[in-house]
């Protein structure tokens, strides 16, 4: 078993509800809290498992998405960029380095589910699995001085007291677009398998051959939409113009 996330970019509006669910959750978990540092005072802080990145993309030059017959932008009306929301988190990886780099052996991988773990009453907050972690998913508890991580909500998912729906990360049951799914990436069966293979998968930093088990669905190209009324025929240019711009919106 390989549990794990997938994460739709097409479909995240970056709404920062899955980190506030998760910072919500494991504030009281039984894996131990992401605490807040001067919450109400002049310099707020804390520490967070899971964040929400956003980066502008360019855009097809000659692909105006909202154009009539899919034509060329050539008036410039179109945006030649996109914003993408990336949420990022630990990603449970196969190859994990923060483990192997961890002088105490505090940080570990389950070999039951494949999910990486910090044991607090072994780790001495010296930050090597913090430098090891090429997605800066691991931060230091200043109360504790001990590294904190995405847990997966371990203590949710296995809880047999909790319906069975809602045995899943905080994140998950807190996403509103329903863009994170969760399952077993070894069970082909599972959805978050099927949506892997229907979309393909993108491996964050890929390169690096560490191998996460956390997939992002890539986003897709926007459906070319065909014309149903001759718009701009017999327009003059200023009428084309107006248009093109009301098209645009």
């Amino acid at each position: 078993m390989r549990l794990g996330l997938a994460i739709d970019l097409d479909t995240c509006v970056g709404c920062h509800a899955c980190a506030v669910a998760c910072k919500e959750w494991n504030g009281r978990s039984l894996m131990g809290g992401a605490p807040d540092y001067d919450a109400y005072g002049a310099a707020p802080g804390g520490t967070w498992y899971n964040r929400v990145r956003h980066y502008e993309i360019e855009g097809d030059p000659t692909y105006s998405p909202h154009a009539c017959g899919a034509l060329p932008d050539t008036d410039g009306l179109q945006p030649l960029s996109k914003t993408v929301n990336v949420p990022l988190s630990c990603m449970h990886c196969e190859e994990a380095h923060c483990v192997s780099v961890c002088p105490t052996g505090a940080s570990y991988k389950r070999a039951e589910d494949g999910i990486v773990l910090v044991d607090p009453a072994r780790c001495m907050g010296c930050n090597y699995c913090s430098w090891a972690c090429p997605y800066g998913a691991r931060e230091l508890d200043q109360d504790e001085g001990v590294m904190k991580k995405c847990t997966l909500c371990v203590d949710r998912i296995y809880d047999e007291r909790l319906p069975e729906a809602e045995r899943q990360p905080a994140c998950v049951l807190a996403c509103p677009a329903h863009a994170r799914i969760f399952g077993d990436f070894d069970d082909p069966a599972s959805p978050v398998s099927q949506r892997v293979a229907a979309r393909g998968r993108q491996d964050m930093l890929g390169a690096l051959d560490y191998r996460p088990t956390n997939a992002y669905l890539p986003p897709r190209k926007p459906v070319e939409i065909a014309p149903t009324l001759p718009l701009r025929q017999g327009l003059t240019e200023q009428a084309k113009a107006f248009v093109n711009r009301l098209i645009n919106l």
